[in-house]
C-alpha cells in the first residue's frame, strides 16, 4: 500500500496524533539557582540512538516547549526513529508543563538554562544529544551550545538575531556539524542571505526548504523538518513512515 501522506489510512499518523513513548517532567536546575520544567520522551521498549535537546523559540512571542514542531517531534520520534527528545522552557516560559523560574534575559544568562539541559542529557547518559534550535533557541545553540558533549546543531528559521560573529566562529572551529534549514519564504532570514552568513563556518549545511515559512505551520513542513533532523542525527531512519501499526493516541491539540 502506498505510503502516501495524502492517502487516508486508519493507521496513519496526522497531525495530533501521540505515538507510544516513556514519557517524563524533569526538572532542570542551573548554575545560577534556577529551577526549569521539561519533558523528556524515550522510546517505549528501546534503548534511543540519539538525543535532541530542543531549545524553543521566543518566549516573549508566544515561543515555549510545546511549540508544535517540537511537541511532534516528542510525540513521534521515540517511537519512530528511536530518539530521545528533551523539552523544556527556558527561565520565565510558560507551558501546560509549568512555569520555570527566571525571566527572560534576551539570550544572555539563558546560557544558564542551555548548558543545564546539556548536563541533564549528561547524568541521565542519553546518547548522541544534538541541539535543535528553532528561531531565538537558534541563537541560543549558537552562542551557548558549542560543548564538547555535543554532536552538532541542528537549526530551524535562524535568524541571528542575538548570535555575533565569534559565536559562528566558535562553531567554526570545532569542526561540529551545523545544519540550517532555512524557509524559503522566511520572515527574518532566507535561503541566500543564510547561505552568505553561514559561509563563516565552513561545516555549515544551508538546506533551503521550497515554500516554507518561519513557523513551519502545516503538516508537510512539519515532516520536512523531523525528516531533517532525523537523517542527521540517526542516519538510516528517514524519511520516517507515515503509518504506524500499533496503538494510536490522540493530542488535544493538532496545530
Amino acid at each position: 500500500m502506498s505510503d502516501d501522506p495524502r492517502t487516508f489510512r486508519p493507521n496513519m499518523i496526522r497531525a495530533n496524533t501521540v505515538l507510544p513513548a516513556r514519557r517524563e517532567d524533569i526538572e532542570l536546575h542551573t548554575a545560577d539557582g534556577l529551577t526549569l520544567v521539561g519533558e523528556l520522551a524515550l522510546p517505549e521498549h528501546n534503548d534511543p540512538v540519539a538525543t535532541l535537546v530542543t531549545l524553543h523559540p521566543l518566549p516573549t512571542h508566544g515561543g515555549f516547549m510545546d511549540s508544535h514542531v517540537y511537541r511532534k517531534a516528542s510525540y513521534r520520534l521515540p517511537a519512530l526513529a528511536d530518539i530521545a527528545v528533551l523539552r523544556f522552557n527556558t527561565r520565565g516560559t510558560s507551558s501546560p508543563r509549568g512555569t520555570s523560574e527566571g525571566a527572560f534575559d534576551g539570550a544572555d544568562a539563558e546560557r544558564y538554562d542551555v548548558a543545564a539541559a546539556i548536563e541533564l542529557a549528561e547524568f541521565r547518559e542519553l546518547p548522541r544529544p544534538w541541539l535543535v534550535g528553532w528561531s531565538f533557541g537558534t541563537d541560543l545553540a549558537l552562542m551557548h551550545g558549542c560543548d564538547p558533549a555535543v554532536e552538532g546543531a541542528i537549526l530551524l528559521s535562524p535568524p541571528l538575531r542575538y548570535s555575533a560573529p565569534e559565536d559562528l566562529q566558535r562553531w567554526a572551529d570545532s569542526g561540529k556539524p551545523v545544519v540550517a534549514l532555512v524557509p524559503e519564504l522566511d520572515d527574518y532570514l532566507r535561503p541566500d542571505e543564510a547561505r552568505e552568513r553561514f559561509a563563516a563556518i565552513p561545516q555549515a549545511e544551508v538546506v533551503a526548504v521550497e515554500g516554507g515559512k518561519h513557523l513551519w505551520v502545516g503538516e508537510p513542513y512539519v515532516r520536512r523538518a523531523l525528516d531533517e533532523i532525523v537523517s542527521r542525527v540517526a542516519p538510516g531512519r528517514a524519511p520516517l513512515p507515515h503509518t504506524w501499526d500499533g496503538p494510536l493516541g490522540t493530542a488535544l491539540h493538532a496545530d
